[in-house]
């Protein structure tokens, strides 16, 4: 019966899938945006717009949980991941029948919304649909699914036109909308809010969960707090507090260390080192990354620990952009050497993907899912989710602008920082959480 919840979780993912593709999308779009002969719009568009058309995204992104959070426990988890895959064909459809900026923007906003809502619901189903022995492993899959639609933008949109990238991803999203009409069911734990404890037990035997149908109809039964009971534990319980701290500090350190503009801008900058490599390969070798390192990760989680994993992740991720930083320096400046360091940003960047999607990428995750109490732990991510979109908002915003203004080299230079400050703080506040009960770590946070 574990076999039925895998397939559910495949046909799940394909929207993780989507957010992935949605996030690489600008990467082969601004070049052809930027190119007079393939680009829709009457003129060719700024490195400031680049910023801007990047960043609008996270207008809708920064919503969408809060509409899902609402909505899951009024219309049903599978509604609201129904409504997430409609953001995204619509979004989708705005974009392929774009002609102005003003609609590529609308369209982003669409997206980002499609994005928010899915994401969240997403690990609210698989939480509740999965059985406990295979929950962990679903769950880590969320990022595996949204590099690989990554990596397909990566490796399509060099050689297709701008509409056709986004008629590709209403397609994704068509199929999507399908699995949940036709095959995704509801989970049982909605079916018992909804007093519907029939269907709840039926899905729990489809799904080969008979032995936990006692426990999730308890669960499922008892009253929820409040959003406004959630968030004064958040700060009058010490463990909450300093859980938030940790927490908050990373998504916000996350955000700063540049995975997003980088990710959206990966083929403008590999055009802009001179290298003799065609930039959509490069742009592709590190899709490829990508998915390598999100398929190793579940396996480094709970082998090497939490806390050493992320000062390893943090620091490579500095080193990193520190050489990446110095070879645009020195090709900027016409050093002689550049020529035979070619090499360097490609190699820079991947080993940027392959330790930040390792380590730095998935570790603050896993610390909302064991610092925070059972009663608050669902507005906490919310909350964590939301100021580090806002700042990664900020900091998509201006990369556009400081790499025009400050160039290349200064801009690395900033993530080398960000990065760093990330592995001192890792190695001052964040404790290690490998091996010890969720009671064990509040118990700690607590003292």
């Amino acid at each position: 019966m574990g076999a039925i919840q895998v397939i559910f979780s495949i046909l799940v993912y394909i929207g993780q899938f989507g957010i992935g593709y949605n996030l690489g999308w600008t990467a082969p779009v601004l070049a052809k945006l930027q190119d007079p002969e393939q680009t829709p719009l009457d003129n060719i568009i700024s490195d400031g717009m680049s910023s801007w058309i990047v960043s609008f995204i996270y207008f809708g992104t920064i919503s969408g949980p809060y509409i899902s959070g609402y909505l899951c426990n009024v219309i049903g988890r599978k509604p609201c991941l129904f409504l997430g895959g409609c953001a995204h064909f619509i979004a989708s459809l705005t974009l392929a029948m774009s002609k102005n900026v003003a609609v590529i923007l609308t369209g982003r906003v669409l997206s980002g919304l499609g994005n928010g809502i899915i994401y969240v619901t997403n690990l609210m189903y698989i939480g509740e649909m999965a059985s406990t022995k295979i929950r962990g492993t679903l769950l880590t899959l969320t990022g595996l699914s949204s590099t690989f639609g990554t990596l397909i933008v990566y490796s399509v949109g060099p050689f297709v036109t701008y509409a056709t990238i986004s008629w590709l991803s209403m397609t994704i999203s068509g199929i999507y909308l399908i699995a949940l009409c036709f095959v995704v069911p509801e989970t049982a734990t909605f079916h018992v809010i909804a007093g519907k404890k029939d269907a709840a037990i039926a899905n729990l035997t489809l799904l080969g969960r008979q032995s936990d149908i006692e426990e999730v109809v308890t669960k499922a039964s008892e009253k929820s707090r409040s959003k406004k009971d959630q968030m004064t534990e958040m700060f009058t319980v010490k463990s909450n507090r300093r859980a938030l701290f940790i927490v908050l500090t990373l998504s916000v350190l996350q955000q700063m260390s540049g995975v997003i503009p980088l990710t959206a801008f990966v083929t403008i900058i590999f055009a802009m080192t001179g290298s003799t490599v065609e930039a959509y390969v490069s742009t592709i070798i590190v899709g490829l990354t990508q998915i390598f390192a999100a398929s190793i990760a579940p396996l480094l989680v709970d082998r090497i620990g939490r806390k050493i994993l992320l000062l390893v992740s943090t620091a490579a991720c500095s080193l990193s952009m520190a050489a990446l930083g110095t070879y645009f320096y020195l090709y900027n400046n016409g050093y002689a050497i550049a020529e035979d360091l070619q090499w360097l940003s490609l190699v820079s960047l991947m080993l940027f993907f392959v330790f930040y999607f390792s380590g730095f990428g998935i570790i603050p995750n896993t610390f909302i899912g064991e610092m925070f109490t059972d009663t608050c732990r669902g507005f906490c991510s919310t909350f964590s989710a939301t100021v580090g979109w806002i700042v990664g908002f900020g900091v998509t915003t201006s990369f556009g602008y400081i790499l025009l203004a400050w160039g290349p080299s200064t801009t690395f230079y900033i993530f080398t920082a960000t990065c760093t400050i990330a592995f001192l703080f890792s190695a001052a506040f964040v404790p290690e959480t490998k091996g010890k009960s969720l009671l064990q770590i509040q118990e700690f946070l607590g003292k």
